[in-house]
């Protein structure tokens, strides 16, 4: 007699935000980077040693990240770090918001969490949190469940913050779907039992998400 598939059902979808639900980060950093005249290669060094796989906790965005960083801290200490094309100083008045200013919802995801909870699939949103706005009154009504790295002190990739989703859900791993644009945050879902989706752009993860939740249209 063959065994039946002992695999539980998928039950949610877990969404980040910055890059999934809205435009390329990439982007707007790019637009960012042209507009205040900032030198690229400075930027970059600065995320390599703050974010990298490998930086400890307490770097400067990782605690921006949890909370532990006010935004206007945090704008101060990434000003330090950076150099205009021309050489001079960066100000840090508004530079996160500056950062963030061309990121723009992504209809087509916004389109497939609606789809979603039309099929009877519960979505939830998990995202870290520059300090950045959030649009409250949209997500608030869209989503089941909201996690928000600086509102929880935990933050992706670290297995606690996917815990803590998994219990507000009442959810066991493999019964729920991550969907990410940063690989460290998908293999930090994946090492847990979690279903994973690399977001690269809008209609090749609807595509992969429709595989796996059936009643999902491609």
């Amino acid at each position: 007699m063959p065994q039946r598939d002992q695999t539980p059902p998928v039950e949610a979808v877990i969404f980040d935000y910055g890059g999934v639900l809205t435009t390329p980060v990439k982007d707007s950093i790019a637009a960012w980077l042209t507009r205040d005249r900032i030198d690229p290669a400075s930027f970059s060094r600065t995320i390599k040693a703050w974010l990298g796989r490998t930086t400890p906790d307490d770097t400067p965005m990782k605690r921006l990240e949890i909370g532990a960083l006010t935004r206007s801290e945090f704008n101060v200490l990434l000003a330090n770090e950076l150099v205009k094309e021309d050489g001079g100083v960066v100000s840090p008045d508004e530079l996160v918001t500056s950062l963030f200013a061309d990121l723009r919802p992504e209809p087509l995801m916004f389109d497939m969490v609606r789809d979603l909870k039309d099929a009877s699939v519960r979505v939830a949103l998990l995202s870290n949190s520059w300090g950045t706005d959030y649009p409250r009154e949209t997500i608030d009504e869209l989503f089941d469940t909201i996690v928000i790295s600086g509102e929880v002190g935990m933050r992706k990739p670290n297995p606690d913050i996917f815990l803590h989703m998994l219990d507000l859900l009442g959810l066991e791993p493999a019964q729920a779907v991550f969907i990410d644009d940063a690989e460290p945050n998908t293999e930090g879902a994946g090492r847990l039992g979690m279903i994973t989706v690399l977001h690269r752009d809008p209609i090749s993860t609807r595509e992969k998400v429709s595989q796996i939740v059936s009643n999902l249209e491609p």
